[in-house]
């Protein structure tokens, strides 16, 4: 017998199948087989402030101005950021690396970046 998954909103593992549809009775979340693949494929994809998945090679524009920690300076928002690295197994939230003309090397937090 086919095991169907749990809720993806509330693990719910009363899940039932409705023609093409996936429906949990707890809290009525409905969704599809593939919306689970699609998901699954996209969990480790870091996005931008707008939700765009970024790459390793992109250009990123700052979207706020942001301390540089340990010094006075600043960066300014509307900085370009160009051939960005991504960091997936970051502990402290900077997923990508990068070199800023002016500042040098640097970690940036995905959320304040948007891709150019």
């Amino acid at each position: 017998m086919f095991n169907l998954p749990n809720c993806p909103k509330c693990n719910s593992e009363y899940t039932y199948e409705d023609g093409s549809l996936l429906i949990c009775p707890e809290c009525a979340h409905e969704w599809t087989l593939e919306s689970i693949d699609e998901n699954s494929e996209n969990t480790n994809a870091i996005k931008d402030s707008n939700g765009n998945i970024l790459n390793d090679g992109d250009t990123v524009t700052i979207i706020k101005d942001l301390k540089v920690k340990g010094s006075s300076s600043v960066i300014k928002i509307g900085t370009k950021v160009k051939n960005i690295r991504l960091i997936h197994d970051s502990s402290d939230g900077h997923d990508i690396d990068c070199k800023i003309d002016g500042f040098g090397a640097m970690k940036l937090k995905s959320q304040f970046v948007k891709k150019a």
